[in-house]
């Protein structure tokens, strides 16, 4: 009988370690998700961690059970595309906020190297592990990315040898494996003594590793006779060159980056606009010229919260990663990260009135085929859009498919909030206008001449914190002939 209720203390022992461990995967399940470290490490918990668990020894005597809970919920859960694309999302916004690795890991959202105010302070802050850093890191290694797989790994060695010779379920690296592929990245990086000292640190946690060692020998080698160079050391992976991306100006976390000239401030203002629209009479549009060149213009207001949600719940169940026109073709694209559906205006009276308030307010003719479906886009963590235009710049362009000509306008309509980030930027005519949740955007991508306005080359800034959906709504130029007349100027 004693021997009976050791082995079932000891029992219960282990589920309440297996609980424990259990339980951490479950910290706040009610937290927003809109701060991108909370995402990435829930993401992380859902696609990896769990397997940690489930396949641990405390989990045996449970593992049919849990390996069939599994099975089922296995499809809905974050795959490892998914878990790469978040980490590869953190690096775009470390480099287009010119963000701190080391702030990022410690929940703050804070510069490199200077003394501002965080750009982003979430409610809740969410440190990344040891182990999700040398999961950011990793991505970037496998890639050849080695000018980000250094900051991040550092991090994670240091966070590593902070708990060095404890267990953390969550940890499916260790600080081996990063002093591992640190070194090998600062080798690539031309910084043989660096790559020097970390494998010798790495040699003292693992001293029979012999593949460590001939690279020790290797690198003390290349310093005496003064060389650099990434030939003859071994990791299996060697890359590319390291690339990096400058924090551009034009995306900030706060209202419009720059401001016009003096003398174009006289040009803009804000007006009750009925266009000669019936439809407006009543309801004028709110109408905010932003710049006079290129013509670009915000119409605040411009749809109810309700009218929004329902277009969201509309384009729900048909997102998909977007793609963008390459040649002939459409496919897929790291510039461009977000999820996108198309809405007819048949699916519902929502989109109809929707199609009919944007006509009133530009003038333009909507009906098929001088109009796109309208668009509805979601650009979650890291979301974005590097600078393109909207018409096309080649008559191969699917655009041209339509037999409708080319793109004349644009109708963006922001459709939720964020808290920092999604700036709609104009690279060339240098200013940016944040989201306005319900406001919808105008500008002509085409001059009067039908040549397209190289001024109206945009991006999108990636998503800092929040959710961010838009819809657009692309007016083509058939049928627009006596509602934009060509100018008696040739040039315009």
């Amino acid at each position: 009988l004693r021997s009976y209720l050791r082995e079932e203390n000891a029992r219960l022992r282990s589920l309440r370690r297996f609980y424990e461990k259990v339980q951490v995967l479950h910290q706040d399940p009610e937290a927003s998700v809109d701060n991108p470290l909370l995402a990435f490490s829930l993401i992380k918990r859902l696609n990896s961690d769990w397997l940690n668990i489930i396949y641990s020894d405390e989990a045996t005597g449970n593992a049919q059970a849990l390996h069939a809970g599994l099975r089922e919920v296995e499809k809905e859960l974050p795959g490892a595309e998914d878990l790469d694309g978040a980490a590869r999302a953190l690096m775009r916004l470390q480099d287009v906020y010119a963000l701190s690795v080391k702030g990022l890991a410690h929940g703050v959202f804070q510069r490199s190297g200077t003394d501002h105010p965080p750009l982003y302070s979430p409610s809740r802050r969410v440190s990344l592990s040891a182990d999700d850093c040398f999961h950011v890191g990793k991505v970037a290694y496998d890639t050849g990315d080695y000018y980000h797989s250094i900051v991040w790994l550092e991090e994670a060695v240091s966070l590593f040898r902070l708990s060095y010779g404890s267990w953390n379920p969550e940890d499916r690296s260790s600080l081996e494996d990063a002093l591992d592929h640190l070194a090998f990245s600062y080798f690539m990086a031309g910084n043989i003594s660096q790559a020097l000292s970390l494998s010798r640190e790495f040699l003292h946690y693992d001293p029979s590793n012999q593949r460590v060692t001939r690279n020790v020998a290797k690198y003390e080698k290349l310093l005496e006779m003064g060389t650099g160079g990434a030939g003859g050391a071994s990791r299996g992976c060697r890359g590319h060159p390291p690339t990096t991306v400058s924090p551009c100006p034009l995306c900030p976390t706060s209202p419009l980056s720059s401001q016009p000239a003096p003398e174009r401030l006289l040009q803009l203002g804000c007006s009750y606009e009925t266009n000669s629209s019936p439809y407006l009479l009543l309801q004028p549009a709110k109408k905010e010229i932003v710049r006079i060149r290129p013509y670009v213009a915000l119409y605040h207001d411009f749809i109810s919260d309700a009218e929004a949600e329902t277009i969201k719940w509309l384009a729900g169940p048909w997102l998909q990663r977007s793609v963008v026109a390459s040649g002939e073709k459409q496919q897929k694209a790291e510039y461009r990260i977000s999820q996108s559906a198309w809405l007819k205006d048949t699916a519902d009276p929502v989109v109809r009135a929707l199609d009919r308030r944007i006509a009133a307010v530009t003038g333009l003719d909507l009906r098929p085929p001088y109009a796109e479906y309208l668009q509805v886009v979601n650009y979650g963590l890291g979301g974005h859009y590097e600078p393109h235009f909207d018409h096309a710049t080649s008559r191969k362009s699917p655009l041209y498919r339509m037999k409708s000509g080319n793109r004349i306008a644009t109708v963006m309509i922001y459709l939720s909030a964020v808290e920092a980030g999604g700036s709609t930027a104009f690279i060339y005519a240098n200013f940016s206008v944040p989201v306005v949740k319900n406001a919808a955007l105008f500008w002509w991508n085409l001059r009067r001449n039908g040549n397209g306005d190289g001024d109206t080359l945009h991006a999108g800034c990636p998503v800092l914190a929040g959710d961010k959906w838009v819809a657009n709504k692309w007016i083509h130029e058939h049928g627009q002939e006596f509602r934009r007349p060509c100018g008696a100027d040739p040039w315009d």
